[in-house]
């Protein structure tokens, strides 16, 4: 493995990450939960391995050396569900922060935080509003215009936003050894799921957010087919997001 085919910073000595920002590599952070509950069907990494593909991929089209994930962030929903950590929403973005602030000490063309969750979009919008006018910039990979046109045209479901049809197609592309269909069942029986009134719930048949197996939509309408349409397209997207800033920077 040559020094030119390393984009991941963990791979790399100090002076080789030095001499990349100096020839105007920008930076990628990644945010993908390692440990978050997906249903019964889906690991707990999922979020992690998206972030990590999606960061590899952008990586390997632009210049841009990849930070080790956030693995941990804030993920109030699940806390109920053994193994599914989360922080305060204070503790995510002080971490954030910090982390933000160094990248750009070391003078990297830009920061592109590249944000996987849905609970996580307002505290890093919050982190990143907090740098003003310099180069950091929020990826929000499920909002661009190419994966929500796919998203539309393709989901079969009624409802969903975790571990769900979507979620599971993308995993059946990106690594289908931690996919297990056999066990993947649509949960809840409804879409009256109101977060604000608490997390998710595992055992309680009479929260507001009931859900035995842990998913909220019908990942059993998933296949490797819509997967690979909606990976690329929301690749498509981030790409697009990243070179328009990389522009901008120049």
């Amino acid at each position: 493995m040559t020094e030119k085919s390393v984009n991941q910073v963990g791979l790399l000595t100090w002076d080789q990450v030095r001499q990349r920002l100096d020839n105007g590599a920008a930076a990628i952070l990644p945010i993908g939960a390692g440990a978050k509950e997906h249903g019964l069907h889906l690991q707990m990494d999922t979020d992690q391995r998206q972030a990590e593909w999606l960061a590899q991929e952008i990586a390997n089209r632009i210049d841009a050396l990849i930070w080790p994930t956030i693995a941990y962030g804030y993920y109030p929903a699940f806390v109920e569900y053994a193994g599914s950590c989360s922080l305060s929403s204070e503790t995510f973005k002080a971490m954030l922060g910090e982390l933000i602030g160094a990248l750009l000490d070391f003078e990297a063309r830009a920061v592109l935080v590249l944000d996987t969750g849905i609970s996580t979009l307002a505290p890093v919008a919050e982190a990143v509003e907090g740098f003003g006018s310099r180069p950091v910039h929020h990826l929000k990979v499920h909002t661009g215009p190419r994966y929500t046109a796919q998203a539309a045209l393709l989901s079969e479901q009624a409802y969903g936003s975790h571990a769900d049809e979507l979620e599971t197609s993308r995993m059946l592309v990106l690594a289908p050894d931690a996919v297990q269909m056999e066990r993947a069942q649509s949960s809840p029986t409804d879409a009256s799921f109101d977060f604000s009134k608490g997390p998710m719930s595992p055992s309680d048949p009479s929260s507001p957010n009931f859900s035995p197996g842990g998913s909220f939509g019908d990942p059993t309408l998933a296949s490797a087919v819509k997967g690979e349409a909606l990976s690329q397209a929301m690749l498509e997207d981030m790409l697009e997001m990243a070179q328009a800033v990389l522009d901008r920077v120049r």
